[in-house]
Formats: structure tokens, sequence, C-alpha cells
């Protein structure tokens, strides 16, 4: 059921800067929340510290960010029709999630946890009965692929779909084709979880073929120094360019800039990097982990290969290079797919989602006062 258009939703999660899915997922929402015309207000996971000298200060800096988000999360619950949170695993579902559900508990406003994160399993497997206790307390459970459904189930918690948004106003102009495909592109953190080194190593295997093929690293992290040092170890300096962690409209102009998209990754959900490169029309290699082959087909949509094997992935980049049959059939039918991340398609299974939610919680209240 379609939520009325004065609905007043509270949205609590990540906002850019940095850029990253969760962030930019949530940025998207709230814009596209109100250009259906809700009424959306904003509670940032992920606010500055202040003042900013505390972030250099561990433990302290928690109680810091923890403190004003706790306040602020009363507030919104109070006012608000509906509270859509966005979580994740780990340190990050404790310091945060469970915070929001409990207080909506208490200010009796219905809400619903938008989960996602590739650590789902283990999370669940080592949180079991907190995460239960918590979910009890909700209106729903949204997660953005059969993949995490399927993991959810397990644990005896039920999941609706709704997927992933994809921006094709920014991700429409498709890439050109061109005639020599070799320049690569992988844009994922500089993270253990994305290996970036299998990346690097499979792009060395296809230089030493191609000695013109370049390779953009769009990522920020920890392993920044230990990958160019990497690339420079192999005789890349000059085929491999890091830029940091770009905006979602540099990222566009770096995927239009390339021939061919690479997720390397060990753990994955829906990343919307493998999302976005199908929008604008470059084939994509990836490992097949976690809810990767729930959004591509292999030889279908895409080109799947073993997780950490650099030998693999350079064969299917080789394959790409060589076959512009191949690379154009899995352009056109990764184009035709992403089409069902688009709002229009998101929108209707979302507004169902906040419909219920409101009118559950209304009949649970009038229940109560009955």
């Amino acid at each position: 059921m379609m939520p009325k258009p004065s609905l007043h939703i509270g949205l609590v999660g990540p906002l850019p800067p940095p850029y990253g899915g969760m962030a930019n997922q949530t940025m998207q929402l709230v814009e596209l929340l109100r250009s259906e015309g809700m009424t959306v207000s904003v509670v940032q996971t992920n606010a500055a510290y202040r003042p900013r000298w505390v972030a250099g200060i561990p433990v302290i800096r928690a109680l810091f960010r923890l403190i004003p988000y706790l306040r602020t999360l009363w507030q919104l619950s109070g006012r608000c029709q509906v509270v859509h949170l966005m979580a994740n695993s780990g340190w990050s579902w404790h310091l945060f999630a469970a915070p929001a559900i409990w207080i909506a508990k208490i200010r009796r406003t219905p809400l619903v946890v938008n989960y996602r994160g590739g650590e789902a399993a283990s999370f669940l497997a080592a949180s079991t009965h907190s995460i239960r206790i918590s979910m009890r307390q909700t209106s729903a459970l949204v997660v953005p692929s059969g993949f995490l459904q399927a993991v959810f189930a397990r644990f005896g918690i039920p999941a609706t779909i709704v997927p992933n948004i994809i921006d094709l106003a920014r991700f429409n102009n498709p890439a050109p084709r061109r005639s020599q495909r070799r320049h690569l592109v992988v844009a994922r953190n500089l993270e253990p979880i994305y290996d970036n080194e299998t990346a690097i190593r499979a792009f060395s295997t296809v230089h030493r073929r191609y000695p013109d093929a370049t390779l953009t690293i769009a990522g920020s992290g920890p392993l920044a120094e230990s990958l160019q040092a990497l690339s420079d170890s192999l005789g890349l300096a000059g085929a491999v360019s890091f830029t940091g962690r770009l905006d979602r409209d540099a990222m566009a102009r770096v995927y239009r800039e390339s021939d061919i998209a690479i997720n390397p990754s060990l753990i994955d959900n829906m990343p919307n990097s493998v999302l976005e490169a199908l929008a604008i029309g470059i084939p994509v290699v990836s490992t097949d982990v976690g809810g990767v082959p729930f959004i591509v087909a292999d030889e279908q949509t895409a080109l799947l290969v073993p997780a950490k094997s650099p030998d693999a992935m350079a064969e299917s980049i080789l394959r790409l290079i060589e076959d512009p049959t191949l690379a154009d059939r899995l352009v056109d039918n990764g184009r035709a797919e992403v089409r069902k991340y688009t709002w229009q398609q998101v929108w209707p299974l979302l507004a169902e989602v906040y419909g219920k939610a409101v009118i559950q919680h209304a009949a649970r209240r009038s229940e109560e006062m009955s």
C-alpha cells in the first residue's frame, strides 16, 4: 500500500563524505524520497566530531559522537511517522542500529531496518540472540538482495527484498565502445576484504601481453601504501593510477573513460560498483562471492571468477579484450538487467513496506487502547 504523500520519514544512516556504498545510498534515498513528496529528516551516523580534536582520542570520541546521536534519535522518533534505519554488521550495529531500534520502540514509532553488508552470516552467528531480540521490536527488515534474504532466513528472521537504487540519470550516458578495451577500473576501497592485490596481480599479467593497458583504482583505505608498493614492484608504476575515493559524479566520469570493470572482493552483498558499471555500459569481471551471483550471471551479464585467483581474473580480462563480441553481449545484457534497480522499480516496493509498517503500528496502538 502506498503511503500518503505527507508521510514523515526519519532516515538514519551515514552520509558522504566519505563517499561509499551505504553513504551514497542514504544520500540518494533522501533525494528520491523528497522527490515523491515525502518529508525526510536525517540523523547522520557518521557526523563530524565536535570539537574536532576529539577525533584523535579513542573511546572518548565514541562518547562525543554517541551522546548527541542518541539525543537526536530521541527527538526524531517523537516527530516522524516511520524510521528508516540503514544498518550494517559489527560494531556499527551495536553502536548505531540497536539504539535506534530501542529508542523507536520506546517512542512508539514504527521502524524499518534496511540491512546491508556481505558479512551478515558471521555476524548473525556470533550475535544471534541479541539481534533476534532487537528485530522483534521492529516493523520490518528489508535487504537489497536474495543473498541476504537467504542468510537471515537461516537464522529464522524473515526479510523483504528492496534492491539498491541506481541513478540512471547519472549513469545512463553510456561509455563509448572502443575498438581496444584496455583501460581497466576497480572501484572498491583499499581494505583487505576488497582484495585489490588480486586485481593488481591480474592486471600485471594483462600488462605483459598489452603494455599499453592501464588500471585505475578508485578508492581509499589503510592499504594504499602497500598496494602502491606492490604496483611499483611489479613494474606497473606508470600503468596503475590511484585516484582516492571519488564522489558520484567523478566516479561516473571514470567509468565512462574505462573499458572493463573489475570487482576482486572476498566478501560482498550487492556491490553498487558492479551495478554502476553495468549501467554505464562497460563489461564486468567479478569474483563469485556472496551476493554477486544474485545480481549478475556468469557469461550472460558478467564474467565470474573464484576469489583470490589472479590468473583466472587475468584470463577473463583478456577474453574481453580479445573478444569484442563477448564484451558487447555482456554490455547489452547488463544494461537491460540493471533497469530493475531504477527508482521507478524500487519505490513501489519501499512504499509498500512503509505503508504496512504505519498501518500495522496503528492497528497495534488501537488494540492497546481498546
